[in-house]
């Protein structure tokens, strides 16, 4: 496991899952995920979330061995969705004087998933603070982030932020890699969305001393948090991280492949700082949508298909629409062998996009590239660059 230490008071007792294939049935985790629980010692005891049942017996079992024979006294749960929330019911059935603390919204959604009687609910609200004797937690709500029913916590004596799915990042907590890289693909698949919302928790933890970040996801974040706070505050307000193009592709045949990976060519030749490029047929749908707000511009390139565009660009510029995609340059080529159709369907759902700036001159291949195509491309890059 990575450096989960975080106090002789505050223990780690959450679960790597190295064995799944998809987290939430729709993203590739080649290094599985964590599911982050923690355990406040005090006079009184706190169980800070559960787990997925993915890991029951496993969590149980940190649990109870950092309980060391004691029994909790509250189960705080900062969000219902079930990767976090699995066990709640086993572990009230497990600790039957233990009171389970939720607010207002959690409250009204827990029966959904559990039966689990009223009586044992501590329902706090925000601001509110829950004394466990040397430790006390202050309850931040933070609806839609990425559940309306969500809430943080921030301990005050060890400053320590518990931030639910916010600061969460793919990958078992042993996997050696990138910070940003995985949380930005988190970030933006999952909580992406909500980004007035992300900026509005922020302003609340602005006004705190957070020495310690406790995220659901991903490692404990302990030094340098400036620099993760800065990278949410940039993927929250949309605002691109660097300055470079990606070039998203949907080809059939391999020739409109041929051309994105000239335009690549000819961007790089003009001095493009960063040029990234995806076969959306091919390559991950989630880090295609991570570079995509990561990046300043894009090129979308694709066949035309049923009088319309190939699938798997459509469905790109769904996820895109889905997850807010505005303040972007964009640059279009298509292809179509008779009736050339991608470019006007792309534009009509970019047009439905915020703040996105589509450029001239819009490419149009037929079939197979020409010298003339490439003439246009070069245009195409130019205008680009100009950006």
């Amino acid at each position: 496991m990575a450096d989960v230490k975080i106090s002789d008071s505050v223990i780690y007792i959450g679960v790597d899952d190295k064995d799944i294939d998809l987290f939430e049935s729709q993203y590739d985790v080649p290094n599985g995920v964590s599911y982050n629980s923690y355990l406040i010692l005090d006079e009184k005891i706190a169980v800070m979330d559960t787990a997925d049942m993915r890991v029951s017996d496993k969590w149980f079992e940190n649990l109870e061995k950092a309980l060391n024979g004691a029994v909790p006294d509250y189960l705080i749960v900062s969000h219902l969705e079930p990767d976090h929330a699995g066990n709640i019911k086993k572990a009230s059935d497990k600790y039957p004087d233990m009171k389970i603390v939720v607010n207002s919204k959690s409250a009204a959604m827990l029966p959904q998933f559990f039966e689990i009687s009223s009586e044992r609910l501590l329902v706090v609200n925000e601001g509110e603070e829950l004394s466990l004797g040397n430790h006390t937690l202050q309850f931040f709500m933070a609806p839609m982030v990425h559940w309306p029913e969500v809430m943080v916590e921030y301990e005050k004596s060890e400053k320590i932020l518990f931030s639910a799915d916010g600061f969460g990042k793919f990958g078992a907590l042993d996997t050696d890699e990138d910070w940003a890289c995985e949380a930005r693909r988190y970030y933006f698949n999952i909580v992406g969305k909500y980004g007035a919302q992300v900026q509005a928790l922020l302003k609340k933890a602005s006004g705190l001393e957070i020495q310690t970040i406790c995220p659901l996801h991903g490692p404990i974040l302990k030094e340098n948090l400036e620099y993760y706070i800065g990278k949410y505050m940039t993927w929250s307000s949309y605002e691109p991280e660097d300055k470079g193009i990606l070039i998203a592709y949907a080809s059939i045949h391999g020739n409109t492949a041929k051309a994105a990976k000239k335009l690549k060519e000819i961007l790089e030749e003009k001095g493009a700082e960063k040029v990234a490029i995806t076969d959306l047929a091919r390559d991950d749908m989630a880090e295609a949508i991570e570079d995509a707000f990561r990046y300043d511009r894009m090129i979308l390139a694709a066949a035309s298909y049923d009088a319309g565009v190939f699938p798997c660009m459509e469905d790109f510029l769904h996820h895109l629409k889905a997850k807010s995609y505005q303040k972007r340059t964009v640059g279009i080529l298509e292809n179509g062998s008779w009736a050339p159709s991608a470019a006007r369907t792309m534009k009509s759902i970019l047009e439905q996009m915020k703040n996105v700036s589509i450029i001239e001159p819009v490419v149009t291949i037929k079939s197979t590239m020409k010298d003339s195509d490439i003439e246009n491309m070069e245009k195409l890059a130019d205008e680009l660059l100009s950006k």
